[in-house]
């Protein structure tokens, strides 16, 4: 995310900014000296009037504080305190400060507080909206997003809304809820080219969203008023390609080269769609002209591949990624990508030599997944699971991932008892591997013996008394089974938990969650509301509707049930919910 604030502004060494200070000062109040007096007062200020504007002994106090953490170092401290005197004082200055200091903090539910803040305080500033577009962006809230960037457009800030579509939509953002922000929004956008982006953006969602009719009646609009416009023949091509009219896609990508020469984003198109063609020559000559003027660009080299992969081209795949194997230093994505290649041709003892040979990084795990996978269908289970028992001895780091993957598969082929013997076996091996003991923890949960999982997550605990991940987990099961004599303790755990990871939504879900069980829903409902804004998934949800409904705020959560439904397609708890509280249902 790019850096918000001017770079000279700086938490370290600096006081007060005198902004505040002055802002702050001009209502303090003073004390008019007591003439006459022979007796002395036990207590001068005892007949003042309250404070109503400006410092007091607590407020000065806080701000103190607050300066002296952040000359520390304590930035979470130190946005604490200003945060605090934002909320008593009104001023934007010091809610600005709060967002300051937060950004060093490593708490993201604590910036979007101080964010939330600086942007009610202030609400024409483009900052905290800009920041809050970014957090959005961050915990995949797209639609958040999209409402603060619009306000930054109707302030008059560049507009660029169809690469942020096209941002969402590679991230597999849901198009329904951000067609629904835009598609109101579009009258309010000013003219010009603001307009024909938030037309084009428009028109991406509606392809997305499977609406191909209402993207063909924008598109033709703006190609007649803007035809050499070359996100217009983006958006064609793409159009035309989720229709299957591939020889349209390949005459819009056309276009759209001819409009913008330099954009490889039209090659890779025009590529694409004589793949799909059949004319795997045709979209040879493109690409080979695309690498001719990025000479030594190996990650366009690699997409390359991948495209050709995805279009069954594996022969062109395999002669674009051999020369990447006679480097020096060859990618590992390079390796994955030719072991793919090797498994699509049937040469499953090739693939295999190419998986083994991804190196520790983000492809590692992929590659043993897949080699595993690839010997599984080829019913070749004992030499799947030897695969990954050679590959824990080659890979000690990566021993628990490897056996984590191992249980998986074996879960998958129906054969628990196997995973469980396996896990049981690596753990008396390794008495004390925390991923292993917490693996196997969470499937005695699932598996219904609450009494064994407390005993895994137990030791963690008692080896790493710090284990936020642990602490949580054991915290919220008992609060979840509302087990009322040991409440109070899973509280404590969920708190403790909350100290060492204080932006982590599950802890922030687990607050709110120990709460209502406590028969606190007051309590309870802004814990679940901050977890529910940094991790919108079913689980949170469920608990937030639930919340609401014993608060009787019966309108909130029908309207969080309605989002709810239409955001999530397996919603298992929700649907539970519904069960229970059968009132809920629309």
């Amino acid at each position: 995310m790019p850096a918000v604030f001017p770079s000279p502004l700086r938490l370290l060494p600096t006081r007060l900014a005198p902004l505040a200070l002055a802002v702050l000062l001009a209502g303090c109040q003073t004390l008019s000296a007591v003439g006459g007096a022979s007796e002395p007062l036990d207590d001068p200020l005892a007949g003042a009037p309250p404070i109503t504007r400006g410092l007091d002994a607590e407020g000065l106090a806080g701000l103190l504080t607050a300066e002296l953490a952040g000359q520390r170092g304590d930035y979470r401290r130190a946005a604490l305190g200003y945060l605090e005197a934002s909320e008593r004082y009104a001023t934007p200055t010091l809610a600005e400060r709060a967002a300051l200091a937060a950004s060093f903090s490593n708490d993201s539910d604590l910036l979007a507080r101080a964010a939330d803040r600086w942007q009610a305080l202030s609400p024409e500033a483009e900052a905290p909206s800009r920041l809050l577009a970014g957090l959005a962006v961050q915990r995949g809230d797209w639609p958040e997003a999209l409402r603060q960037r619009l306000v930054l457009i109707e302030r008059g800030s560049e507009s660029d809304l169809t690469a942020f579509i096209e941002a969402a939509l590679a991230e597999n953002a849901n198009p329904a809820p951000l067609l629904a922000l835009l598609r109101p929004w579009l009258p309010r956008a000013p003219q010009g080219a603001v307009r024909q982006d938030a037309e084009l953006a428009t028109a991406l969602l509606e392809v997305s969203a499977g609406d191909t009719v209402a993207a063909e009646r924008r598109l033709e609009r703006l190609g007649d008023s803007a035809p050499s416009l070359p996100a217009l023949w983006l958006t064609r091509a793409r159009l035309d390609q989720e229709r299957g009219d591939h020889r349209g896609a390949r005459d819009a990508a056309r276009r759209g080269l001819a409009a913008s020469p330099d954009d490889a984003r039209f090659i890779l198109l025009l590529a694409q769609s004589e793949l799909r063609l059949g004319n795997i020559a045709a979209a040879e000559a493109s690409t080979d002209a695309l690498l001719e003027d990025h000479a030594g660009n190996e990650e366009l080299r690699l997409a390359l591949a991948r495209l050709y992969l995805d279009e069954q081209a594996t022969e062109a795949a395999r002669r674009l990624l051999l020369p990447l194997v006679d480097a020096a230093d060859t990618p590992p994505l390079a390796f994955l990508l030719l072991g793919a290649t090797a498994e699509a041709e049937g040469e499953a003892d090739n693939a295999l030599l190419y998986y083994r040979q991804v190196a520790p990084g983000p492809e590692f795990l992929t590659a043993r997944l897949r080699a595993a996978e690839m010997l599984i269908e080829d019913d070749r289970l004992l030499d799947a699971r030897a695969f990954l028992r050679i590959e824990r001895l080659r890979h000690e780091a990566h021993f628990a991932d490897l056996v984590t993957l191992e249980v998986e598969l074996l879960e998958r082929e129906g054969l628990a008892e196997e995973a469980s013997a396996l896990l049981d076996r690596e753990l008396d091996r390794t008495p004390n591997d925390e991923p292993l003991l917490y693996l196997r923890a969470m499937r005695a949960w699932e598996a219904g013996d609450p009494e064994a999982m407390e005993r895994d997550l137990g030791r963690i605990i008692e080896r790493d008394p710090d284990n936020a991940m642990a602490l949580n987990a054991l915290g919220y099961t008992l609060a979840d089974m509302n087990s009322g004599e040991r409440l109070d303790e899973a509280r404590e755990m969920i708190e403790r938990a909350h100290e060492l990871d204080p932006g982590n939504p599950a802890i922030l879900d687990s607050l709110g969650w120990v709460h209502y069980r406590l028969g606190d829903p007051e309590r309870a409902l802004p814990w679940l509301e901050r977890a529910y804004g940094l991790m919108p998934d079913q689980e949170i949800a469920a608990h937030l509707i639930e919340v609401l409904w014993a608060l009787e705020q019966r309108t909130e959560a029908h309207e969080r049930l309605a989002e709810a439904l239409e955001r999530f397609d397996e919603r298992p708890l929700i649907d539970e919910l519904l069960r229970r509280i059968p009132e809920l249902a629309p």
